[in-house]
């Protein structure tokens, strides 16, 4: 079978899942509730990937699935789960993948939503005033299900309904952090690429290996493949790059790159450059005018770096990251401050 990148994955589904996957056990998403996970435990629902298959693999329950199953129901009724997403956030898309649940998976889906900010957890999540977001929809097996979403209310929960029971695989939501810019001063250092706070990565010549998104997670990655790896390059003087949209237009103080777990495949240099663009579009096409804001620097295996930018009083709403000739590197940290109103 012929290798497939993540490049090429990306192409084949809807344009929301390149937003932010709100959900996200890696952003911080965490699944509160289940009214039952009898053969695979709720946790595996936010993961990252589709999930893994093993065949021989089984517990003292039955099968092993990667995924969220529950036992087979003989009462009247269907299961459930509360998911928190990763912050407060507007929704665009669902992916309700049952990848490896096939005789198995449940026929029927639907979510609901609400705004718990502020509020304390509740003891019973029936007594919350849910919002159907999406109405109970079919869902193929073996599959991941699109579901589009027209909202611009913004939520910090989901619960997820399976019609009667069975298995899902993974639940993606896609979508924008709603992050209030009020609430931060403008002498409160934040990481102004990170996805927690709305950066994004909205392009790359390259990512055969690894996701772009991985550079903007929180935390150091926890192996290789958590982090932008570019196929090896044979073209003399090649460069790889990234763009990423900030979570907002602010000055560029520090600059971190992490390499962390790449060793014989880091890049051997880098350097970043820096616009203001009021659209992506702009950025991607390179209608703007690019700054240096950290010239070419040597770079080690596995290891952090840390860098003053050269330009700290510019406000920019973009970068652009630069790798010679090519490899990986696990995160990139951005700390700075918002732009005066």
């Amino acid at each position: 079978m012929a290798s497939t990148s993540v490049k090429e994955i990306i192409k084949t589904s809807p344009a929301f899942t390149h937003l932010t996957e709100l959900a996200s056990e890696r952003l911080g998403g965490k699944v509160l509730y289940a009214t039952d996970d009898f053969f695979a435990e709720k946790e595996n629902l936010i993961k990252p990937g589709r999930g893994i298959f093993i065949v021989d693999e089984y517990t003292d329950r039955g099968k092993w699935m990667d995924g969220w199953e529950s036992r087979r129901k003989r009462t009247p009724g269907h299961d459930w789960c509360v998911v928190q997403l990763a912050t407060l956030g507007k929704i665009t898309g669902f992916d309700i993948d049952t990848n490896f649940f096939l005789g198995n998976h449940p026929p029927f889906a639907s979510i609901e939503a609400v705004n718990m900010q502020g509020k304390v957890t509740p003891d019973n999540w029936e007594t919350i005033e849910w919002k159907e977001i999406l109405p109970k929809s079919p869902l193929d097996p073996g599959s991941q299900n699109f579901f589009e979403i027209n909202s611009n209310e913004s939520f910090t929960h989901l619960r997820l309904h399976i019609y009667p029971d069975g298995g899902v695989a993974r639940l993606k939501v896609y979508g924008e952090v709603d992050k209030d810019w009020n609430e931060v001063t403008i002498a409160e250092e934040i990481d102004l690429a990170a996805a927690i706070n709305g950066g994004k990565s909205i392009a790359c010549n390259d990512m055969f290996f690894s996701s772009m998104q991985n550079l903007i997670m929180p935390g150091r990655g926890v192996n290789m493949g958590d982090g932008w790896e570019t196929k090896r390059n044979r073209q003399p003087n090649n460069v790889d790059w990234v763009k990423i949209k900030l979570a907002t237009e602010g000055m560029i103080k520090k600059i971190i790159v992490d390499t962390a777990h790449f060793k014989g495949n880091y890049p051997d240099r880098c350097s970043i450059e820096a616009c203001n663009s009021k659209n992506d579009e702009d950025v991607i096409n390179n209608k703007v005018i690019w700054q240096t804001i950290l010239s070419e620097k040597k770079l080690n295996a596995d290891f952090i770096h840390a860098f003053e930018s050269e330009s700290t009083e510019l406000p920019f709403t973009h970068v652009r990251l630069n790798i010679f000739p090519d490899g990986g590197i696990s995160r990139l940290r951005l700390l700075g401050n918002k732009k005066k109103a």
